[in-house]
């Protein structure tokens, strides 16, 4: 640690004579898109194939206009402007219109987690790992490393835009015209700056990557609830607060307005302008807000290793259990009107009859809740791979040459990846279990609901059980462990919307949970799912126990 950072005064970085504030930063920007090889297309590609996939839905699902008009009059209700974006789409409901409305605001939201995560993993955990002192210690200005990680969030959001651009420009979207395409494009770019910015912001006021990353995702929820609020309920000015609203009322194939993502531009100049004059109020490695001092003592908690993975894992699962809880509730309130908007949509009708269920509601219902659970399953992998980080970052050594045992200390971490998962569960079952009895009119609802989620709970702990043997047995493939998500909602979602295989569904663990509230329950699956997760948490850490310890 430095002398300025031991005395909690602010230190001046000092670079060469002859050298600017952002001197090396073309090197630094070579290097993080060498190291973003993978990453960066990877988020591209999914963002723009998504995109193409939903509007080769749109143009099968709604060649007849009154599918449309019959669309046109679901989405008119509040619930339903929630969820997508102004109701002004709505006016010349076109295939172009279409997409504006029902995407952009969702995609809006994963181009801002994309340029989260790049800023801060080039800023903030640089800095982190100690290995920004290194870096900064050549002729690396003190701006560097930020301006290097805004001009890879830039090359992201243009490489998206002009990707989008020419896939819907090649589209019968809006025949014999460019400014649509291209306007959907940018306006994914713009608002994808605009929340590069924020996290430049957020970057300077604390030190931990985790916070940072956190703080800015909390923005973007933010963004996403007023826009929500102000378009639900009719309050333009509610709307017009929210990046994600000024993206949407640029209006492509619409009306065309350019000026709207001018509003984004300026907040990521103003937010990106106001990071670099924080970075010069703090040390390296420090944040501006200056960490609490502790206790005296440790909370009785503490002293033992399931109350510090409790503690190490709180921001984490708070934040996913607020998230999961306002995503059930958006989907629990449009549970009354399923009816009426899915009844023309022949896709949707054929996947809800092979659930089953006495009513669309409930079959819709056991469709989401496989959306929900692979949410809380994005929480439990990430939870259960917390010991490996720790690992890595050269944390764990120093606790194990204690008295402290390997299968307690990473038994611990994987407690909290298992009883948080489920908590998720039980917050995302009661946020559409009481939207759901309100939009319907049955308090029936509440408890069945609730217990159709938490029926997930073994598949969550055989995704942690994964996980863990990963971690036990071949730490360098861990990442692997993210394949069990991605792999649930492509074929547990999106597979019963296509029509896939039942096989395909049987892979995965979640394919084999009973789709309550439609389906009967059987508690002999979820028994043996128990099971194996059991057998797996039992060879993943036997495993840790024998593998030498791994540092980077």
């Amino acid at each position: 640690m430095s002398a300025a950072a031991a005395t909690g005064t602010p230190a001046v970085t000092r670079t060469p004579a002859g050298a600017g504030a952002l001197a090396g930063t073309r090197a630094l920007l070579r290097f993080a898109l060498r190291r973003d090889r993978v990453r960066l297309p990877v988020w591209i590609l999914a963002l723009f194939l998504g995109t193409l996939s939903a509007a080769g839905k749109f143009t099968s699902l709604y060649a007849d206009p009154q599918a449309r008009d019959s669309l046109t009059d679901t989405m008119a209700s509040p619930a339903g402007l929630a969820m997508t974006g102004p109701r002004h789409y709505l006016d010349d409901y076109t295939f172009g219109a279409m997409l504006g409305h029902q995407m952009l605001g969702f995609l809006a939201v994963l181009v801002g987690l994309m340029n989260v995560l790049v800023v801060t993993r080039h800023t903030r955990d640089e800095e982190e790992t100690g290995r920004a002192e290194l870096v900064r210690s050549a002729v690396v200005g003190r701006h560097a490393q930020l301006a290097a990680a805004l001009w890879v969030a830039v090359v992201a959001d243009l490489a998206l835009a002009l990707l989008l651009a020419a896939g819907l420009g090649a589209t019968d979207l809006a025949p014999g015209g460019v400014t649509g395409p291209l306007l959907y494009g940018l306006a994914h770019a713009a608002v994808g700056l605009a929340f590069a910015g924020v996290a430049a912001v957020t970057t300077q006021i604390t030190a931990h990557t985790r916070a940072a990353s956190g703080t800015a995702l909390a923005v973007i929820g933010l963004a996403y609830a007023l826009r929500a609020a102000g378009d639900a309920g009719g309050h333009d000015g509610l709307s017009w607060l929210s990046p994600i609203g000024w993206a949407q009322r640029s209006y492509p194939y619409v009306d065309n307005r350019w000026w709207p993502l001018l509003l984004c531009v300026a907040l990521a100049v103003l937010c990106a302008g106001t990071g670099f004059v924080l970075s010069t109020r703090r040390d390296v490695g420090a944040g501006l807000r200056a960490a609490r001092p502790g206790r005296r003592t440790a909370s009785g908690a503490l002293l033992g290793p399931l109350g510090l993975a409790l503690r190490l894992h709180r921001p984490l699962l708070a934040g996913f259990g607020a998230g999961l809880f306002l995503m059930g509730a958006m989907y629990g309130s449009v549970l009354g009107e399923t009816d009426g908007m899915l009844k023309d949509i022949d896709q949707v009708q054929e996947a809800l009859r092979r659930i089953g269920g006495t009513s669309p509601a409930e079959s819709f219902a056991s469709m989401i809740m496989v959306i929900l659970a692979v949410v809380a399953s994005v929480y439990v992998v990430t939870a259960a791979l917390r010991p490996l980080s720790e690992e890595h970052a050269g944390r764990a050594e120093p606790l194990l040459a204690t008295g402290l045992s390997r299968v307690r200390w990473a038994g611990a971490h994987l407690a909290v990846a298992l009883g948080g998962g489920t908590a998720l569960l039980l917050l995302g079952g009661l946020g559409i279990g009481i939207t759901g009895a309100a939009s319907t009119g049955d308090p029936r609802l509440v408890l069945s609901l609730t217990g159709a989620a938490l029926a997930y709970a073994p598949a969550l702990w055989v995704t942690a059980g994964i996980a863990a043997v990963l971690f036990g047995r071949l730490p360098r493939a861990a990442r692997a462990a993210w394949t069990v998500p991605v792999y649930a909602f492509v074929t547990g979602y999106l597979g019963q919307l296509l029509g896939f295989p039942g096989w395909t569904n049987d892979l995965s663990p979640f394919g084999h949970v009973p789709r309550l509230p439609a389906a009967p329950m059987d508690g002999t699956p979820l028994t043996v799912l128990t099971l194996v997760a059991a057998a797996l948490v039992l060879v993943g850490l036997d495993g840790f126990r024998r593998r030498d310890l791994e540092t980077k």
